[in-house]
């Protein structure tokens, strides 16, 4: 397919709205939607407040600010969609919900739009299943903070044509990131590696083993991590964490996806991490 010049975003939450960021930082047009308009301005505020944010310390220069903002378009209607190169979907982990988006977007969108997710762990084969054009589905995955995160994952469901993957990679490479392969797998590559560690370091606070703070510690300076794995856990989300460990749990049927009974209490309590002002640490 020819080059991706203009983007489509489609939920303006954390990861959704630090997508469309980065998209309309590297040139490229960029359809902001929420489901109205209240969620609309919501999402448009927040990039502007990152951008703004981002030019007051020197990371980025007025006019990169300036020309993102212009390059945005939000909108609360999904027929504003019709005519763009690439959809990414940053909905709710959710396959059902999933599902139903892109079958709407199959309808709406033109022939030769890309249509991808930004799922961490749900299976791009059974979304793509929803619409008439699976080999022009696939995931991208990218990393919170996405306007931060160097990382996505270019996630190939079983019908994805390699002509999608090769264009996926140049949109990606286009946003000065770094593309990494993966088969359609519970959890790609990072997180079917990454969750296991997080888990086991909630296993080691839970049985009093040691503090929040130690154990944090013991992983930056003993292994190296730049982040301790209670600090991460406090920044994707306690209820993230929980709801892709059941994900893995339910695929792979291993121990070392068993979310520990500590974080689902946390989540009934509403300690989320930094969303919440409280998760293993307060804020």
């Amino acid at each position: 397919m020819s080059e991706i010049k203009t983007v489509a975003v489609l939920g303006l939450g954390t990861m959704g709205s630090g997508i469309a960021q980065v998209c309309a930082q590297a040139g490229l047009k960029v359809r902001a939607y929420e489901i109205n308009q209240a969620l609309v301005d919501k999402g448009q505020a927040m990039i502007h407040k990152n951008l703004d944010f981002g030019l007051s310390k020197g990371k980025f220069t007025e006019e990169n600010v300036t020309a993102a903002k212009a390059n945005l378009h939000p909108t609360a209607s999904l027929e504003d969609l019709s005519d763009v190169d690439l959809v990414i979907e940053a909905v709710v982990e959710d396959i059902a919900v999933k599902r139903e988006v892109f079958a709407k977007l199959d309808q709406i969108c033109p022939e030769h739009t890309l249509l991808a997710s930004n799922t961490s762990s749900l299976s791009i084969t059974e979304i793509a299943a929803a619409t008439k054009r699976t080999d022009r589905v696939l995931g991208l995955h990218f990393f919170n903070p996405a306007y931060l995160m160097k990382l996505v994952e270019v996630v190939q469901g079983l019908e994805t044509s390699e002509d999608s993957v090769k264009a996926a990679y140049g949109f990606v490479e286009k946003l000065g990131k770094t593309a990494v392969l993966a088969k359609d797998t519970p959890g790609f590559i990072v997180n079917l590696l990454l969750i296991p560690y997080l888990l086991d370091a909630a296993r080691v606070y839970e049985n009093g083993l040691a503090t929040a703070v130690d154990i944090d510690n013991a992983m930056k300076l003993g292994a190296g991590y730049p982040m301790g794995p209670l600090t991460l856990m406090d920044m994707i989300g306690i209820d993230v964490c929980v709801k892709v460990g059941d994900i893995l749990f339910d695929a792979y049927r291993e121990s070392k996806y068993n979310v520990p009974p500590l974080m689902r209490r946390m989540v009934m309590a509403g300690h989320l991490g930094r969303k919440s002002g409280r998760g293993f640490y307060s804020y």
